[in-house]
């Protein structure tokens, strides 16, 4: 497989600017023209269209031919012809609810298995674990399930920060985390700062940007990876 799966898409720098080198490392072997596809259905106080024009503007200069899902005839063609898989961020609920009814997701999970590239952020990262669990996100609607693509082993929670704000009554984000691990021992969760990346190529990880990630897994003392090669354990 082939995956760019990053935290956040906005920065200091624009839209996805810091994202670029590596989205273009994404799709280096593609030929100029190469069709893709992105998923707006994470946007919902964001006009699906208005979020496709952002997107498109901001990859314009890679050469890629990006196409709205929502506004192809055929959704599932339009996904079985893209060489590149385009998922935004929003509200992760929406987003694999979207995909669920409209029988998108398995076609997504089965194209991305068969080489085609995946670039997601936020939510669109969420969608790569096997569940959406480890979303930020309120609930806002019901995915008639949480089981998500499944194209990795374990998951991911984006925009990961441990930040306290004095006088906060609420839990840290360690704390929700821990919640989860308690219930879901087995399970790996990798914390995701802001300008962190996912880059996956088959069974290689890699930790990408200048920041650590955080791994929390059952009862165990967090575990920080700096960037590089990563082993998640299985």
């Amino acid at each position: 497989m082939n995956l760019l799966l990053l935290s956040n898409s906005s920065s200091d720098a624009g839209y996805l600017v810091h994202a670029l080198p590596d989205i273009r490392e994404l799709i280096a072997t593609l030929p100029a023209g190469a069709p893709a596809v992105f998923v707006p259905y994470a946007g919902v106080t964001r006009d699906w269209d208005d979020y496709t024009t952002l997107v498109v503007s901001a990859l314009a200069d890679t050469g890629l031919d990006i196409q709205g899902l929502h506004r192809a005839a055929d959704p599932a063609a339009a996904l079985e012809q893209a060489a590149v898989i385009i998922v935004g961020g929003g509200n992760t609920f929406n987003l694999l609810g979207q995909l669920r009814r409209q029988g998108l997701l398995s076609v997504v999970a089965r194209r991305v298995r068969e080489g085609a590239a995946y670039l997601g952020w936020s939510a669109g990262s969420n969608l790569a674990c096997p569940s959406i669990c480890t979303t930020n996100d309120m609930p806002i609607t019901d995915p008639e399930g949480f089981d998500a693509l499944g194209l990795l082993s374990f998951q991911i929670n984006p925009h990961y920060t441990n930040a306290h704000p004095p006088g906060h009554r609420g839990e840290t984000r360690a704390q929700r985390l821990a919640e989860f691990c308690t219930l879901n021992p087995t399970m790996p969760v990798l914390g995701l700062p802001e300008g962190a990346a996912l880059r996956v190529r088959d069974a290689a990880i890699t930790l990408v940007g200048p920041h650590d990630a955080t791994l929390f897994l059952g009862g165990n003392e967090p575990r920080v990876f700096q960037p590089g090669v990563l082993e998640i354990p299985a």
